[in-house]
């Protein structure tokens, strides 16, 4: 018992220490929040570990509870000595950049196979790094960076910046974003890690209609203006229309150094139906129109194909949950003028 009590006790007066670092007197509002916040925090653990303790006071056993361990005196002779030299206070300070910083991504590799003896094969297909920072709780980066197929070199793989832009958030109704962003269209442009879609590759809906991953570069706005209801609007560089074929306008994006000659608009709106009430069975009902309209005369590194004409993409989408059962899906309609 005595031993448990102690194990405790210690814990309490670490972890005291390792808070208290960040109550010192600072300069202006902010740092008077910082510090009632973490006078709250500490009052909250105190009280935790002062209930342990009596909990163990109160517990009838004849057992000899086990002494700490080595490796937990050691971990307390670590955090001690970083609370001396003043490190611990980064790992327990809420506006240290260590909490700031944002690490993640996701992958696919996979095993292909086709009719016949010569295609079958095995592929990284893509391996993409997630990586953010919080400047503060209203300015907010965020960046992805792809390799395709394990390796890159003159035309095989890829090496990409899918994403890289800045997020101000002014209010709930009205946000800025600039840099590079995903073309809001469809579902699987934005959502396309591979779990959120069914299968291996990615549906050709969303290869050749809709081409997923499909990055722009420009600034706009977004946000909620209800509760069921969220938009987004972008200006952004257009298209390259001098690559456009037979699989449609997925060659035309520009991802490099795009054309700024004839930029494009794009958006979406979001309703939500449900999200005000309760419905049986975790019903949950998403419905998404989304656009995307501009000139073609636009090319890598900011020269232009001369290309005389305008692509107009309208999609229209829906997601429903119901239970267990997910259903989906997606429609869209795109004109080219002066395909030929």
């Amino acid at each position: 018992m005595t031993g448990s009590i102690q194990h405790t006790l210690k814990r309490l007066t670490v972890a005291t220490a390792a808070l208290a670092m960040g109550l010192a007197p600072g300069a202006g509002a902010q740092a008077g929040d910082a510090r009632d916040q973490k006078i709250a925090e500490l009052e909250k653990l105190v009280q935790f570990l002062v209930t342990e303790v009596q909990t163990l006071k109160q517990q009838k056993t004849s057992e000899t509870p086990p002494a700490l361990s080595a490796d937990e005196i050691e971990e307390l002779k670590t955090v001690a000595a970083q609370i001396k030299d003043g490190t611990a206070s980064k790992l327990f300070d809420p506006d240290s950049w260590i909490h700031r910083v944002r690490l993640g991504g996701y992958g696919d590799i996979h095993a292909n196979f086709t009719d016949g003896d010569d295609k079958d094969l095995f592929d990284l297909h893509r391996l993409v790094l997630y990586l953010g920072y919080d400047f503060a709780d209203w300015l907010k980066f965020h960046s992805e960076v792809e390799v395709e197929h394990g390796f890159v070199s003159n035309g095989d793989g890829e090496l990409v910046i899918e994403q890289a832009y800045v997020d101000a958030f002014l209010s709930d109704r009205l946000n800025i974003r600039a840099g590079r962003v995903l073309a809001p269209l469809g579902i699987i442009n934005q959502y396309h890690e591979p779990t959120t879609f069914n299968g291996v590759e990615r549906p050709n809906f969303a290869k050749y209609i809709i081409p997923s991953t499909w990055s722009v570069d420009g600034a706009g706005i977004f946000g909620d203006l209800t509760d069921w209801l969220s938009y987004q609007a972008y200006v952004v560089g257009g298209l390259d229309g001098s690559k456009f074929n037979k699989d449609g306008i997925r060659k035309g994006r520009i991802k490099e150094r795009p054309s700024l000659h004839e930029p494009a608009f794009t958006g979406r709106v979001d309703v939500r139906p449900f999200a005000s009430r309760e419905l049986p069975y975790g019903q949950n009902l998403r419905l998404g129109l989304s656009t995307f309209f501009g000139g073609l005369d636009n090319g890598d590194e900011g020269k232009n194909p001369g290309v005389d004409g305008d692509v107009r993409i309208l999609s229209a989408d829906y997601e429903y949950s119901v239970g267990r059962l997910d259903l989906r899906g997606a429609i869209a309609h795109t004109k080219i003028d002066g395909a030929s």
